[in-house]
């Protein structure tokens, strides 16, 4: 069974920059195989890995609901959307890349949606990691992963707006029927001393912070050369920061 990694946080605060560093502490320090899924409706994350999304599950979903009987013939409706499927994956590797997309319009998703997410689960089995750049609401998450999440890593950027989003986060796992193993905070863009009250505020969430990433200037040239952060070189603080964070998550994970 995969180990899922989750992240979540508000827009803004460097989440998808963060699951792209963790992309890259897999494809450089791990044999085993990675599953990257961009559940965001945004769809940064290829981008951020330098890589071209021409089709999403979302526009399959919504192909399909607009022309139903666009089946080829003497194809079965559910192989027709699993081929659509194997098509969407992006096979990079060292790690794949499935983009969820857009989120539902009017009608009813219910059959093409369990087509979709029966051949997701079998995808994901397998691989023995899966990454979930989550959206700010977390639909995404609790359907995606089966309910379960070996480690959930709330991230915020340093200001206390990214906080308590991390704190109405934390509130909301039981509404979702999510099974958390484990999770921690990550502080992005973070001084090298953290101020009091903004301490003090992470106390009162009872997550407590397992990681912090500082600024890191490779980050901005390489979005203003559109280079894909699997890129940066080791030495750069961002990457050290996510490594380390990543050891200390197997760890905590047992593995």
């Amino acid at each position: 069974m995969s180990k899922v990694i989750a992240m979540a946080g508000k827009g803004g605060v460097g989440k998808t920059t963060v699951s792209a560093l963790v992309t890259r502490y897999f494809t450089v320090h791990e044999k085993d195989p990675l599953l990257a899924i961009d559940a965001d409706p945004n769809s940064n994350l290829g981008e951020t890995l330098g890589l071209e999304i021409e089709k999403t599950v979302g526009d399959i979903r919504e192909d399909f609901m607009k022309d139903p009987q666009g089946v080829p013939s003497g194809m079965d409706k559910v192989l027709y959307l699993e081929m659509l499927m194997n098509q969407v994956l992006i096979e990079q590797p060292s790690f794949d890349l499935l983009v969820m997309g857009r989120q539902e319009g009017q009608g009813c998703y219910c059959m093409v949606n369990n087509i979709l997410n029966r051949f997701a689960d079998e995808l994901e089995s397998n691989y023995r990691y899966l990454l979930v750049d989550n959206e700010a609401g977390m639909e995404h998450l609790s359907r995606r992963t089966s309910g379960k999440v070996d480690m959930l890593l709330m991230v915020t950027d340093y200001a206390l707006r990214g906080l308590r989003a991390v704190g109405r986060i934390n509130g909301m796992l039981g509404d979702l029927k999510l099974e958390v193993a484990h999770k921690g905070l990550i502080v992005n863009r973070a001084p090298e001393a953290l101020n009091p009250a903004f301490l003090d505020e992470v106390e009162s969430i009872g997550v407590p912070i397992l990681a912090t990433i500082p600024d890191d200037n490779n980050l901005l040239e390489f979005d203003m050369q559109r280079r894909s952060l699997l890129e940066l070189a080791e030495d750069s603080p961002a990457v050290g920061a996510v490594n380390d964070t990543m050891v200390r998550v197997k760890e905590i994970m047992g593995l």
